[in-house]
């Protein structure tokens, strides 16, 4: 985090590193009343992350009009690759982050993490203004969405109960390779199909898999599987679904993998990105 001073009349500026996180291994373990879903997880934050400029607004600042703008630094500059898709900025996490702290603030949020990725974008978001705000409240942040009470922090950690419940795990330092489909994967309808193959028991057997959800966001979004056998066909190696999707990944650096000067996948006459990344230490 950067911060240059504006003066006391009018607003500070500071600058916040929104890290991505990645779901390593995710088990669910039950579903509450309120149709809220247990998991045990095991995450990590990465190198790859969004950038949060932030304008605080004192109290009664004259030249303070609060607001947010987006831009995007696509992986690879993949211009045309992908749209943004945010929805309406009431509804955008840094917004209700603001509004959760009581805090006022014009941001200038510069995306690199795609939406709808399952890398935590959004939380990522959520959780920087809620560091920039001083806000180390875990309920606050649970309440904004699962993700946001690790991502708060980052790092590596077990992450139970809906997400709020963090046993915090000792850095390691390790490579992946992501690959970014050009579309999203909607997490709340994976859930859903989730709770509908559960219901008939069409869900694959536990002990085979990783990611307990990779089935239901296969069955909710077909695209999906053509780039997993995408990346899974140039590395030799199985790829994983991070969270609910889209991206997929494949542990190793380019160079282990095979990837050197390679860039982008194409599947079906579109193209993806790869990305290497590394994980990368607690932030908070």
């Amino acid at each position: 985090m950067t911060e240059t001073a504006r003066g006391t009349a009018g607003p500070t500026t500071s600058v916040w590193a929104a890290p991505a996180k990645l779901t390593l291994s995710l088990r669910i373990t039950g579903v509450r009343a309120d149709g809220y879903h247990l998991l045990e997880s095991e995450m990590v934050t990465l190198d790859l992350a969004d950038t949060l400029v932030v304008d605080d607004i004192p109290s009664g600042a004259a030249d303070g009009v609060p607001g947010l703008t987006v831009e995007t630094e696509w992986p690879r500059g993949a211009a045309g690759w992908r749209d943004l898709e945010l929805g309406p900025d009431a509804d955008n996490l840094v917004t209700r982050a603001l509004a959760a702290t009581g805090r006022t603030a014009r941001v200038r949020l510069v995306k690199r993490i795609p939406p709808g990725a399952g890398l935590g974008g959004g939380s990522a978001d959520a959780a920087a203004v809620l560091r920039w705000a001083g806000c180390t409240d875990l309920a606050v942040a649970a309440s904004l969405g699962a993700d946001v009470p690790f991502c708060v922090t980052g790092g590596r950690a077990l992450v139970t109960g809906i997400g709020e419940v963090l046993h915090r795990q000792p850095f390691e330092e390790r490579s992946f390779v992501l690959l970014l489909p050009p579309f999203g994967v909607d997490t709340a309808a994976v859930y859903r199909a989730w709770d509908a193959m559960a219901a008939d028991g069409r869900l694959p057997d536990p002990g085979t898999v990783t990611n307990e959800l990779e089935a239901a966001a296969l069955a909710t979004e077909p695209r999906l599987l053509p780039w997993r056998h995408a990346l899974e066909e140039v590395t030799g190696r199985a790829a994983r679904l991070a969270g609910s999707g889209s991206t997929w990944f494949v542990e190793g650096t380019p160079s282990e993998l095979g990837l050197v000067g390679q860039a982008w996948l194409t599947s079906g006459g579109l193209r993806a990105p790869l990305v290497s990344t590394r994980t990368s230490p607690a932030v908070g």
